[in-house]
């Protein structure tokens, strides 16, 4: 089968979903089938860019800024997406039929697009849902009941209606469905998020020497930097572990809060944590392999439950996870059922606090929780397992 994949952020970005989509798109190519990613770009200069990358056909279509914009200019540009994709990318659609469209949410504005190409195809479509918007926005106080909400469920439907089949990412997920009644509506089941067991060229480039950090313990964050992640606690934890000489926190990535939070760093006086500039997605992996615990933050007022991407990467590399969720989150029980890391509520600060002096403090205690992760990766959340659920609704049709 000749297969779409459609997603906002595709490589070079370290966003977690250009990760996922390259990798499924790298085990579709394995299988024998042709995979094609279609993803916006801000930064080429032509309208559309076609590339094949490790026998993947790429092609970037030209948008505005939707990473490193405002709120207001980013809905904007999004908004906008399903028809800048067809129109500049029509004559590839033409030449490029698909047998099936596997698009990617975040954002909710493929909806019209998928519709247009399943019509134009004569294909179905598969919906890997990873962020349940605008209901995450509305929980954290980005947004409130009004014309713009409206727009923006409006959309969400339009996305959800454009699938055959919707993967959510946890059981908790499903609830969320389940307790609306659309569970009768629209074909859903639990997809986990997955990533391959082998990298290549991951290369130790000496950062703990080059960043000053020997001899520290250091609690590495990676990603979106933004609200629904509430920084300001991992932040609150780092004041909370300023007596702990060999504990350091580095968060390396961009979005909306690094201005704002660099800022609250440098004022409060804080030394033991920093926040570095995203990197590329080679250069990210290779940090990760020299640091010690991954970190994960999700606003406590969230009533969506999210596995963040980022801790494939923690686990990949055998890294204890140290997390604080919000109630509910289906990441408490798996993480501390297979003992792979370390889980509390977001305001739980001291708890938060103990459970990382433990982990500073205990280096057996580290590598146990650490190679647990690597065994709870490989049993759950491979790419081989993931491609092989969504194929398997679809290898019938060709």
């Amino acid at each position: 089968m000749r297969i779409l994949l459609l997603v906002v952020y595709y490589l070079p970005s370290t966003m977690s979903s250009a990760k996922l989509i390259h990798d499924l798109a790298a085990e579709f190519h394995r299988l024998g089938h042709e995979p094609v990613v279609v993803a916006p770009d801000e930064n080429i200069r032509a309208d559309t860019e076609i590339t094949c990358e490790n026998g993947i056909k790429v092609l970037r279509v030209r948008t505005g800024k939707i990473k490193t914009a405002s709120r207001l200019i980013r809905g904007f540009n999004e908004a906008r997406l399903s028809n800048i994709i067809w129109k500049k990318g029509r004559r590839f659609f033409e030449e490029n039929p698909c047998d099936l469209i596997v698009y990617y949410s975040p954002t909710i504005f493929f909806g019209s697009l998928v519709m247009r190409l399943k019509k134009h195809f004569a294909c179905s479509s598969y919906l890997i849902l990873r962020d349940i918007f605008p209901q995450w926005a509305l929980d954290a106080g980005v947004l409130s009941h009004g014309m713009v909400y409206k727009f923006f469920k409006l959309k969400e439907r339009q996305n959800y209606d454009a699938a055959n089949i919707i993967g959510v990412q946890s059981p908790a997920n499903l609830r969320y469905f389940e307790e609306r009644g659309l569970d009768k509506k629209y074909h859903l089941e639990v997809l986990f998020n997955w990533t391959t067991l082998v990298e290549e060229n991951i290369r130790p480039r000496a950062y703990r020497e080059r960043l000053g950090l020997q001899g520290k313990v250091v609690f590495f964050y990676g990603g979106n930097i933004g609200v629904a992640q509430d920084m300001d606690n991992i932040i609150h934890l780092a004041k909370n572990l300023r007596d702990e000489e060999a504990a350091y926190f580095l968060l390396v990535g961009d979005g909306s809060e690094v201005s704002r939070l660099r800022a609250d760093i440098a004022s409060d006086g804080l030394t033991n944590i920093a926040i570095h500039d995203a990197v590329g997605q080679q250069e990210y992996l290779s940090m990760l392999s020299e640091f010690d615990v991954g970190l994960i933050s999700l606003d406590r007022g969230l009533r969506t439950q999210n596995f963040p991407g980022k801790m494939l990467g923690y686990m990949y590399h055998s890294m204890p996870i140290l997390a604080s969720t919000n109630p509910g989150n289906d990441l408490k029980e798996i993480l501390e059922d297979q003992q792979a890391g370390l889980v509390c509520i977001n305001g739980e600060d001291d708890l938060f606090a103990a459970h990382a002096r433990r982990l500073v403090r205990d280096e057996n205690y580290r590598r146990r929780l650490g190679k647990n992760a690597r065994t709870l990766l490989e049993s759950t959340f491979s790419v081989s397992r993931a491609a092989g659920q969504i194929l398997a609704h679809f290898s019938q049709e060709n």
